[in-house]
C-alpha cells in the first residue's frame, strides 16, 4: 500500500502517474498494488480511478496519515474468497470463540481463561479495560474517573474523555482502511456486533493501549487549547513512525488463522492478476 498527498492523479500515454505541483510525473505500478490512500490535496481523474478498478487496485480516500476515512472504491480487488471466509468463521460458534480469544491474547499478552464463553470474555474484558486505563492515566498524572462520553453532546464530556474519543476515532479510520484493502467486510465482527464497524473495532482494540491511548492521555496533561486537534495530529505522526497500517493487515489474518478454518480456494472463473508475473528465462541463478 502507498499513500500519496498533494498531486494529480492520471493516465498519461496508458501510465497511472501522478502528477505534482512542479508538473513532475511519477509512475505508479497500480496493477501490483493492494490499496492506494488518496490523503488531502489530490485529485483523481475518472481514467485513473477506472484503471484502478480494472486492475483490483483499491482507492480509500483518507485524511492525513489515515486518521479519517472519507470513502473507498472497490474492496479487496471486488473478490469475494475472504469476506466469504470472515462470515464463515462468525457463523460458526466454535470458530468465532476461538478467534475471540486470539484476539484476547493479542491484546493483553496472555492467553484468556478456558472454558469460558464469548459474553464472560468480554466482561472479563471490560474490567481489565477499565484497570488499563486507570495505569496509564495514573502514569500520564491525568485525573480519571471513568470512560464516559455521549456523542451527542461532545462538550460534556471532560479533557481525557474527548481527547480519548478523538484518538479512538483515528485509529478507527486507519484501521478500517485495512480491513477494506485487505478485502474483508467491517461489519462482520466477533467481539462486537450489530453494528458497520463491528469487526473495525474487534482489530482496533487490539493495537489501541500501546497506540492512541498513551497519546490521548499525554495531549490531555499538556491541555493545549485546541484538544482534539493536538490528538488527531500526534496520531498522525505516530501512525507514521510506527508504520501502524503495515502491522494491521498481518494482524487481521493472524486472528482469522485462529478460527482452525480453511479459507475458500480461489474459484476457477476469479479475476486473473492486472499486471501477472513474468516467466522466468532461466534458472534461479540466472540473471537476465
Amino acid at each position: 500500500m502507498i499513500f500519496i498527498e498533494k498531486g494529480q492523479i492520471d493516465v498519461i500515454d496508458g501510465a497511472f502517474v501522478v502528477v505534482d505541483q512542479e508538473g513532475v510525473r511519477t509512475q505508479i505500478p497500480v496493477g501490483s498494488i493492494a490499496c492506494i490512500m488518496l490523503e488531502p490535496g489530490t485529485r483523481v481523474s475518472h481514467r485513473a480511478a477506472a484503471l484502478a478498478a480494472k486492475a483490483g487496485t483499491l482507492l480509500v480516500w483518507v485524511g492525513e496519515a489515515g486518521v479519517r476515512l472519507y470513502a473507498a472504491g472497490q474492496p479487496g480487488g471486488a473478490r469475494s474468497d475472504r469476506l466469504l471466509h470472515q462470515a464463515r468463521l462468525v457463523l460458526d460458534d466454535q470458530a468465532r470463540l476461538r478467534v475471540v480469544r486470539k484476539m484476547y491474547e493479542l491484546r493483553f499478552g496472555e492467553k484468556p481463561p478456558e472454558r469460558r464463553s464469548i459474553e464472560q470474555l468480554r466482561g472479563i474484558e471490560g474490567a481489565r479495560v477499565r484497570q488499563m486505563y486507570e495505569l496509564l492515566a495514573k502514569q500520564y498524572g491525568v485525573r480519571w474517573r471513568r470512560r464516559n462520553y455521549d456523542p451527542g453532546d461532545w462538550s460534556s464530556a471532560d479533557l481525557p474523555n474527548r481527547c480519548l474519543s478523538a484518538a479512538t476515532a483515528c485509529l478507527y479510520g486507519v484501521t478500517e482502511a485495512a480491513v477494506l484493502a485487505a478485502g474483508y467486510s467491517p461489519s462482520l465482527g466477533f467481539i462486537h456486533s450489530g453494528k458497520p464497524l463491528s469487526f473495525v473495532y474487534d482489530i482496533a482494540d487490539i493495537f489501541k493501549f500501546e497506540t492512541v491511548v498513551p497519546v490521548a492521555f499525554r495531549i490531555a496533561r499538556q491541555r493545549p487549547p485546541e484538544a482534539e486537534r493536538a490528538v488527531r495530529r500526534a496520531c498522525r505522526d505516530m501512525f507514521r513512525q510506527q508504520k501502524i497500517l503495515k502491522r494491521i493487515i498481518p494482524t487481521i489474518e493472524q486472528v482469522l488463522a485462529a478460527g482452525g478454518l480453511e479459507p475458500p480456494e480461489p474459484p476457477d472463473d476469479m479475476l486473473p492478476p492486472a499486471i501477472p508475473d513474468p516467466e522466468p528465462l532461466g534458472d534461479a541463478g540466472h540473471r537476465g
